[in-house]
């Protein structure tokens, strides 16, 4: 065992009750042998907002797959909310994944269910009582400003209301870290801004939120931590950062 590998394990003995995610030399590989991450170590705080930044290809979507649990690490330690992704049993992933809220580009609303039901679904899911779905869906509609569309279809919608019901649906549960996989790559400038107000309005109260994004005109005007990766590795993790120079 060397010297980096000692430290981490002394770190891991005696954890900060603050950080919720912590990822210590994990690399990821697939079956072409070309590494998807290259020995990341990042951290979160508790009630962080923090944006991942990079060229398409430098390991966002796999940092937040890992994060998820979707994915396991060829290498390297994950702890989310104190579970450790490397031991965790596969029947208590489903329990592990109601404390983190995912939000996509594509939405992935059902089609066929309205606005309440799509939202309502996310409760169903883990056997919420009809009493308190019937509480909890009409107030997180309110919160996304979406109150008066609750009998529509998502068809009905237009881009930036069918991203803020799949944001309803992920909050809905009171999730402890909202992941958004460019969550606003389908939408126009207008409604980019206002589901970013959203998130950073649900971060004030007490959400952490991890955003992977394309968008430089909002990671640089936000001024939030922004983690950015290339080719698998982290390359710059600045407090009120923004986009990095091209090279």
């Amino acid at each position: 065992m060397d010297r980096h590998e000692r430290r981490r394990r002394r770190k891991r003995q005696m954890p900060d009750d603050d950080i919720i995610i912590t990822m210590e030399n994990v690399s990821k590989a697939y079956s072409t042998g070309a590494p998807a991450l290259n020995g990341v170590d990042f951290t979160v705080r508790n009630g962080e907002f923090v944006f991942v930044v990079g060229d398409s290809g430098s390991g966002k979507s796999t940092l937040i797959r890992l994060l998820l649990r979707e994915l396991v690490a060829t290498s390297g330690y994950i702890n989310v909310l104190g579970y450790d992704l490397n031991k965790i049993r596969h029947r208590k992933i489903p329990k592990f994944r109601r404390n983190i809220g995912i939000v996509f580009q594509d939405f992935r609303l059902l089609k066929e269910l309205t606005v309440y039901d799509n939202v309502a679904f996310a409760q169903r899911v883990i056997q919420v009582s009809g009493k308190e779905i019937r509480r909890n869906v009409p107030s997180i509609l309110a919160t996304v400003g979406l109150a008066g569309k609750y009998k529509a279809k998502p068809r009905q919608l237009s881009g930036g209301e069918q991203q803020r019901v799949a944001l309803a649906r992920a909050l809905v549960n009171r999730p402890a870290i909202l992941l958004a996989d460019e969550p606003t790559g389908n939408l126009d400038p207008n409604n980019s801004w206002e589901i970013m107000k959203l998130m950073e309005r649900i971060n004030e109260n007490g959400t952490t939120v991890i955003v992977v994004t394309h968008n430089r005109e909002i990671v640089n005007a936000m001024q939030k931590r922004v983690v950015t990766m290339k080719r698998g590795v982290i390359v710059s993790d600045e407090e009120k950062g923004g986009y990095l120079d091209e090279d």
